[in-house]
């Protein structure tokens, strides 16, 4: 059973602690786990030396826009703004051309036919996840937040794809179990591009993937 870790890596939403996305690299370097982050454009700019330690560390970068904005929202020229000076800040500080892994933020537009024509013509295909509890919440109990993540992705099955992001101190927190409970369970963890087409399939419950309180992915 192959699960992914896919990050999501953008400016803080909400209260923590401002070392989070390099802990979480340190846990990811220390038990061997190859992730696959999706990285914001304005964030890559800002913190080059974390943007810089995911492409030494071996994990896959994908674009999530430049100003994490709901594409459905935009036109179609500020879609290709936004995903293009995303693109070329990522490239600019790391030297990685992200494409054609993208993921919407929010979720929103990622079954729009006018976005989705948009990220094809730039080059992209989103990616969507399968298991979604909601790390960003910081109501979240690191202890609580392991347990169910795993149970979720081995229910899920081989392919499994893991919303996390970068920067929840929950997150940071309950990797260290989260990657635990799932090798104990048999997976092996793998970067998207280790998963072949299964990485583009559509996920199928969508009622996990509401956001709440205005406060999405």
């Amino acid at each position: 059973m192959r699960v992914a870790l896919t990050i999501d890596t953008e400016q803080r939403s909400r209260p923590a602690a401002a070392g989070n996305p390099g802990r979480l690299l340190d846990t990811l370097a220390g038990l061997d786990v190859p992730a696959t982050f999706f990285v914001q454009g304005r964030w890559a700019g800002a913190r080059r030396d974390w943007a810089c330690r995911i492409r030494d560390e071996g994990h896959l970068l994908g674009n999530h826009s430049y100003y994490h904005a709901p594409l459905d929202l935009m036109t179609d020229a500020g879609i290709r703004d936004s995903v293009r000076r995303a693109e070329e800040l990522i490239l600019s500080v790391t030297g990685v051309d992200p494409r054609p892994w993208f993921r919407c933020p929010y979720g929103a537009g990622e079954r729009d036919q006018r976005v989705l024509a948009a990220l094809t013509e730039l080059g992209y295909r989103n990616v969507e996840w399968d298991v979604d509890e909601r790390d960003w919440d910081d109501r979240r109990d690191p202890g609580d937040l392991a347990p169910t993540i795993v149970s979720a992705a081995v229910a899920c099955g081989d392919g499994a794809r893991v919303l996390l992001h970068s920067w929840p101190d929950a997150t940071v927190e309950a990797l260290p179990r989260i990657v635990t409970g799932l090798r104990a369970a048999g997976a092996m963890l793998v970067r998207l591009d280790e998963l072949g087409e299964a990485a583009w399939r559509p996920a199928e419950d969508r009622a996990s993937r509401t956001p709440a309180e205005g406060v999405a992915p």
